[in-house]
């Protein structure tokens, strides 16, 4: 790419001020020293079409198998728009969030199934925004191979994006902006230091590898495999991204965050946020709900890389849990990768709820067993709900259960009632340790909140919780 087309590029960035130093606070809370606001962009046209050509020619050089383009919301749509303009290539849009009228799409435009998609993006740092509008793609039968950035921050998002799948080409990393900022004297080497600085102590952990699967010689081998494998052999996407996070961080620990303040929910996930790779919600008991809690807590799972899973537990009529996932005050399937559901209506409350979220890239657990004493989740109801779950892989990638329900290694369980002594409390719940439920019943991941939330020192407890888990896989394993 023409090293001159750069520097100016860069320069008028600068200029405009696209491109800040100082001190600012993120949305994920912690404070950078530089900042990218890409979107004043839009009032320079000239720097739109150059940006624009410059994306289009990273793709052509990359040789990026792609017939459609989608630009990430919102910055960079227009990016995507005066591609497809200009080299007549067909475009679709990607919604952040499905209307509750006219189509209901979260992807609109003209394509067919099968078609390869080339994502358009501003700015890339953890990759989470990528991998979101290439799970929206993926849902609606399109493929996702290749993604075009003009900034990446160089902070670990390109590798993750890589272990998904994607390839991810970029116009500028934030080491070159440093480099031509400081070369024509707009930059302190103090600053440039600090960035740097910056730069290695947020940058964002590799998702672990996948290795390739021996074939299983029985059905209950799959389920001894390590985290690595059962990820390759998952289909569906959120099912396959927390497999590799619990690989990449060496984590089955799932933090039940059952507070009634946001502020306390956030506090706590960015503090234990780095020992989990799930956090569960209960945000009916919130008393001050808001999209700024989502929006923060989405922040937070993105700089921590863990999923969020909204323990909603839908009972009713499909039509009805149909709109209590989609739409009201939660809008649910907008931003929890997971949430689940009783079998006690029948199938009808799964087929509800896939009409929401197969769409968005979600993903579903039933509820096969509870931990609280006198529960009624046994026998034939736990049979039956397995079976509707291997009807509806699709949408289904798990369990919430005391123990192994199937050998499917697609199959995730997890297990409420978790803590490091055994017991119970006065409401009739049963405390099981990591170890029995891992290692000797054949769950994969532990659910721990008052354990954690409740302790003197959160985070300790968070990291003792993280380290009995996972050393009860590795001798699962062994």
């Amino acid at each position: 790419m023409d090293e001159a087309r750069l520097v100016e590029l860069v320069l008028k960035l600068y200029k405009v001020e696209a491109v800040k130093f100082g001190s600012f606070t993120l949305k994920s809370g912690i404070q950078s020293p530089v900042y990218f606001d890409l979107r004043v962009m839009v009032s320079y046209p000239e720097i739109m079409d150059e940006v624009s050509e410059l994306l289009w020619e990273a793709s052509v050089q990359s040789k990026a198998d792609f017939s459609v383009v989608c630009g990430v919301p919102y910055t960079a749509l227009p990016l995507a728009t005066l591609i497809a303009v200009n080299h007549k290539k067909p475009m679709v849009i990607r919604r952040k969030e499905a209307k509750d009228y006219g189509t209901k799409k979260m992807i609109e435009g003209a394509f067919q199934p099968g078609d390869h998609c080339l994502i358009v993006e501003d700015v890339v740092t953890s990759g989470g925004s990528v991998m979101e509008t290439a799970q929206s793609l993926n849902a609606v039968g399109m493929k996702v191979k290749d993604a075009v950035v003009l900034l990446d921050r160089s902070q670990g998002g390109k590798n993750r994006l890589e272990q998904q799948g994607i390839r991810l080409q970029s116009v500028l990393t934030l080491p070159k902006v440093l480099q031509i900022l400081e070369d024509h004297g707009k930059l302190e080497p103090s600053v440039v230091a600090a960035v740097k600085q910056f730069i290695v102590d947020n940058t964002f952990p590799d998702e672990a590898k996948v290795t390739t699967p021996e074939k299983p010689s029985d059905a209950k081998k799959p389920r001894m495999s390590g985290y690595e494998t059962r990820a390759e052999l998952c289909q569906h996407l959120v099912a396959k991204q927390l497999f590799t996070i619990m690989a990449a961080k060496k984590t089955n620990l799932a933090f039940s965050a059952d507070l009634t303040s946001c502020q306390q929910v956030l506090q706590l996930a960015d503090k234990v946020g780095p020992h989990i790779c799930l956090l569960k919600t209960h945000v009916d008991i919130l008393e001050d709900f808001s999209a700024e809690f989502v929006s923060s807590l989405t922040a937070l799972a993105s700089k921590h890389n863990f999923l969020i899973f909204e323990d909603r537990k839908f009972a009713d009529i499909g039509n009805t849990v149909k709109h209590q996932y989609g739409s009201g005050l939660y809008k649910i399937a907008d931003w929890a990768h997971i949430t689940n559901a009783h079998a006690v209506p029948g199938a009808g409350v799964v087929q509800g709820l896939k009409e929401v979220g197969v769409a968005k890239g979600r993903a579903c657990l039933l509820i096969g067993q509870m931990s609280s004493a006198g529960n009624l989740a046994t026998g034939e109801y736990t049979q039956s709900t397995v079976k509707m779950a291997e009807d509806h892989t699709d949408f289904v990638i798990g369990f919430i259960c005391t123990s192994a329900l199937s050998s499917d290694p697609k199959f995730i369980h997890m297990t409420p009632g978790v803590k490091l002594a055994e017991g119970n409390d006065a409401l009739g719940q049963q405390y099981l340790t990591p170890e029995k439920v891992i290692a000797q019943q054949g769950s994969d991941i532990i659910i721990v909140g008052r354990g954690i939330y409740q302790a003197a020192d959160p985070v300790a407890a968070a990291q003792a919780y993280r380290e009995a888990g996972y050393s009860a896989y590795l001798s699962l394993l062994s």
